[in-house]
This record gives structure tokens, C-alpha cells and sequence, in this order.
């Protein structure tokens, strides 16, 4: 069985790790050298970083936080955040990332997956999708996500969000990823903006329902609070990973205790000390 993943997220404004409550109240958690070199010693799968000011701000990732971010670890490393182009990518990627990943930009330009997947191999390109529920309305412009056997439309789509949750998309979440992995995405980072910060625990309907609705790996983000929000979203939401970013920060929950509740839970994960 495939061992499912623990992935720590490095949100990034102005050089330092942040954290806030549903993409808002950012409090600052460290130095994102220093939090990888910690994460990747005490045991933690992957690490994402993100720039989350970059987009908003019309600027390129600060290339050199990446390059002192993957001085730091061994381990994959995602980076995300102002990356438009073939360039941008090619820059974040030649200064220690091992894969990318792509919001705002593949919202405006999908085609965008599709050269970075010719280029750098699907394996290398993660599209991230931030996504909040919201009650039906008839006159959008949303595909609502069905369950196979539904003959009756739930009573929330997942709407997608760009530009750090700023900004709403015409687009479902489940219909969106679909179309991602077509256009050549390998991974969807999958956040619930709802659940975000809450520590109530990850949206696991969403997460199957996009898990479900595509054949490549789903990181689940958004609600970590205890071992069990963790047991859920790989059994009930179906995740293939798991991100968190203030249950690591701050201490709330070792790397090492957390593996060993969901081995101790059926669920297959690396334990490599």
C-alpha cells in the first residue's frame, strides 16, 4: 500500500513564515530556512513553500528564500506563488525546488499546465486550488460536482477562489481539478479556505470529492488540528497527503507522534527512525 504523505506548508510574506485564520490575521511563525531544516530532521515527508504576497503583489517568488529553503533539506520541495511562465518556473526550479505549483496563473491561462507538464514532467507540476462553499446559485456559471447515483444537486458547490482567497472564480473546485489533470497537472494541492487556520478539522467532503473525481494524488490543506482531523482525511476524505502549517509552527504536534498515531490507525506512512 501506498504510503500516504506529511507535508509542512511555509507560507511567505516579505522573507518570513506566516500563518493566519482563513487566508486573513497572519502572525508570523519563523525563518523558512530555519522551520525546513527543522521539519526535514524531525521527519516530515515534503515541505510546501508559498509565497503568498507575490501574485497579489504583481512580483516574482523571492528566489532567494527558495534557494536558502532547499539549502536546508533533502526532501521534496514544492514552491508556489507570482509563478506565470516557463520562466518564472525554470527560475524557481534552478534555485532548489523540486516541483512547482500553480494557482492564479492556471486559472487565467490553463494552458499554462500544459507547457509546464511538456517541459518539466507532470511529476513536477502541482496545481494548488483554494475553494470555499457557498450556497447554490442557479444563474452562476458553476458546474456543480455530483456524487455518482446523486440525482439532485447538493446544497453547496466548492467555488474556486484566486489571488490569495481574494478574488472569486466562475469555477467548481471538482470540475476545475478535472480539468488540471487533463491539461497535464500531476498533484492538486486542495485548500479548504473555510477550514483554514480553524483546526476544525480538513473539509473531507471536498477533499473526496475531488479525490474521487481525478486519478492523480490530492493534498488535502486546511483545518489540521489533532491526530484524528488527519486519520479522517486519509480514510473518509480519501487524501493521498495531508498539509498542515500552525499544528507544526507551534509546536502543537510532533512530526514523530503524529506518524505513529496513524500507523497506530491503519494508515501506511514512512517511519524512517
Amino acid at each position: 500500500m501506498v504510503a500516504r504523505r506529511l507535508i509542512a506548508c511555509l507560507d511567505v510574506r516579505d522573507g518570513r513564515v506566516v500563518k493566519g485564520v482563513k487566508f486573513r490575521d497572519l502572525r508570523e511563525a519563523g525563518d523558512p530556512a530555519a522551520l525546513a531544516a527543522r521539519y526535514s530532521a524531525d521527519g516530515i515527508d515534503e515541505i510546501v513553500l508559498l509565497d503568498i504576497s507575490a501574485t497579489v503583489e504583481g512580483r516574482a517568488t523571492l528566489l532567494s528564500t527558495v534557494r536558502a529553503a532547499a539549502a536546508k533539506t533533502f526532501i521534496p520541495l514544492t514552491v508556489g506563488g507570482g509563478l506565470r511562465s516557463l520562466d518564472d518556473a525554470r527560475a524557481v526550479l534552478d534555485a532548489g525546488a523540486d516541483k512547482v505549483s500553480v494557482n492564479s496563473a492556471a486559472l487565467r491561462d490553463p494552458s499554462l499546465l500544459t507547457a509546464l507538464a511538456r517541459v518539466y514532467g507532470s511529476q513536477a507540476v502541482i496545481v494548488a486550488i483554494d475553494a470555499k462553499r457557498g450556497a447554490v446559485d442557479r444563474r452562476a456559471d458553476l458546474q456543480v460536482c455530483l456524487e455518482p447515483g446523486l440525482k439532485t444537486r447538493p446544497p453547496y458547490v466548492f467555488q474556486v477562489y484566486s489571488r490569495s482567497g481574494t478574488t472569486a472564480e466562475p469555477r467548481d473546485a471538482v470540475e476545475w481539478a478535472r480539468e488540471a489533470e487533463a491539461r497535464g497537472a500531476g498533484e492538486v494541492l486542495l485548500t479548504s479556505i473555510d477550514r483554514d487556520g480553524t483546526h476544525s478539522g480538513f473539509d473531507c467532503e471536498l477533499t473526496a470529492a475531488v479525490s474521487d473525481a481525478v486519478q492523480i494524488p490530492v493534498i488535502a490543506s486546511g483545518g489540521a488540528g489533532t491526530p484524528e482531523h488527519f486519520i479522517d482525511v486519509f480514510g473518509l476524505g480519501r487524501a493521498d497527503a495531508a498539509l498542515a502549517a500552525s499544528v507544526f509552527h507551534f509546536a502543537e504536534h510532533g512530526i514523530h507522534d503524529l506518524k505513529t498515531s496513524l500507523r497506530d490507525a491503519g494508515v501506511p506512512v514512512r517511519l524512517d527512525w
